[in-house]
C-alpha cells in the first residue's frame, strides 16, 4: 500500500514495561476488544505506528520500544506544587476526586488538557505529577493485527471531527479508555499527551 494512505488498524495486545530483563505486564487489549486507530493522525507512538501499519491481518507481532522512543524520561520539572484552591468547589476542598493516587484531569493556561497524578496533599498545597504513567521505562507489545484495511472517508471525516472538536481522539473505535486518557488504550502509549507546556495555569475540571 501507499505510505500515504490513511490505515484502519485494529490491534489486540499485551503491553509489558521492561527493566532489568524482567517484563511487567501494564494493561492488555483483548481481540474482543482490541485497540482501534486511523493511521496519519498521530495518534499511536510512532514507533508503535510505524511497527504494525504493514502488517496484514492476523500476523503477530512483538515490538520493543525504548523510552526515548516512547515517553521519554521522568522529568522532576514535571512535578508541581499545585494551590489547593484550584480544587475547591464553593469553599470545600474537592476531597471526592482529590486524594493521593488520583489521577486527574487538568488543563492550563493555553487550554490544553492532560492528566496528572496526586503525590500528595498538605494543609495548603497538592502535589501533583504531570508526567506520563509510562514516562522512563521501555515498553514491550506483544499481539495480533485484528485487522488492518484502508479507512474509509467516512471514517477518516469521524477522525477529523473529533480531533478539530475535542482536541483528543476518543472517536476513532478505541472503548477501552479505562484510564480516561487520550485514546482509550489505558495509558496512551499512542499520544502526544506529556508535551505539552505545563505552565502552572493549571485548572481542574
Amino acid at each position: 500500500m501507499e505510505k500515504g494512505n490513511n490505515k484502519f488498524i485494529a490491534v489486540a495486545y499485551k503491553l509489558y514495561s521492561v527493566a532489568d530483563g524482567k517484563e511487567t505486564l501494564i494493561e492488555e487489549a483483548p481481540a474482543d476488544r482490541p485497540f482501534v486507530f486511523i493511521t496519519g493522525f498521530g495518534i499511536t507512538l510512532d514507533a508503535f505506528e510505524n511497527g504494525v501499519e504493514d502488517l496484514p491481518k492476523g500476523e503477530l507481532f512483538t515490538l520493543n520500544i525504548e523510552s526515548d522512543e516512547a515517553y521519554g524520561e521522568r522529568l522532576d520539572e514535571r512535578v508541581l506544587d499545585l494551590d489547593k484552591e484550584i480544587f475547591t468547589i464553593n469553599g470545600h476542598f474537592d476531597h471526592e476526586n482529590i486524594y493521593k493516587d488520583a489521577v486527574v484531569p487538568l488543563q492550563n493556561e493555553d487550554g490544553n488538557r492532560f492528566m496528572g497524578r496526586v503525590l500528595d496533599i498538605t494543609d495548603d498545597i497538592v502535589k501533583m505529577d504531570l508526567n506520563h504513567p509510562l514516562a522512563g521505562l521501555d515498553l514491550l507489545f506483544k499481539g495480533e493485527i485484528v485487522e488492518n484495511r484502508e479507512a474509509t472517508n467516512e471514517e477518516v471525516q469521524q477522525m477529523l471531527n473529533h480531533i478539530s472538536g475535542e482536541g483528543g481522539c476518543g472517536g476513532c473505535g478505541c472503548d477501552h479508555d479505562h484510564q480516561g486518557e487520550g485514546c482509550g488504550c489505558g495509558h496512551d502509549h499512542h499520544g502526544k499527551e506529556g508535551e505539552h507546556g505545563h505552565g502552572c495555569g493549571c485548572s481542574h475540571h
